[in-house]
């Protein structure tokens, strides 16, 4: 037994480390990779089936003017369970999963808490705390 230690020691003396030197030589994520979600209003018609099809209630929508399209969309990290099902619901692609923004790990809560839409639209949302609408 003490030789099967030595010779494991004498063994990793001489090789490198399998660990990777994380958060100094950081690896691309897979491409496929569900990572935070994204919304852009150009295509959205308002429908809120992300909304209702997210099992996490992790989306908030706010309907300011249906007919001009003045839509906010807030989007609660820490609620989220990454399934995809907002995107895959979303008739007109304006959600998707980002594969590049994975690292999202913080202390403060309110950076879980992403919203999306014109600033003007998104100060009203914040000053009159409207009703989120389909929730």
């Amino acid at each position: 037994m003490k030789i099967a230690l030595f010779t494991d020691l004498a063994r990793s003396a001489f090789h490198r480390p399998v660990t990777e030197r994380y958060p100094f030589e950081k690896r691309p994520a897979p491409p496929l990779y569900r990572g935070q979600v994204s919304w852009t209003a150009e295509g959205c018609t308002g429908c809120m089936l992300c909304v209702k099809d997210c099992p996490a209630e992790a989306i908030d929508f706010f309907t300011l003017d249906k007919a001009n399209k003045r839509f906010v969309f807030r989007y609660h990290t820490d609620r989220c369970t990454f399934c995809g099902q907002c995107a895959y619901s979303c008739r007109f692609s304006c959600i998707t999963l980002d594969d590049e923004a994975w690292e999202l790990a913080g202390g403060d809560r309110a950076a879980f808490v992403v919203t999306y839409g014109r600033p003007e639209d998104i100060a009203r949302v914040e000053l009159e705390e409207l009703p989120a609408t389909g929730a």
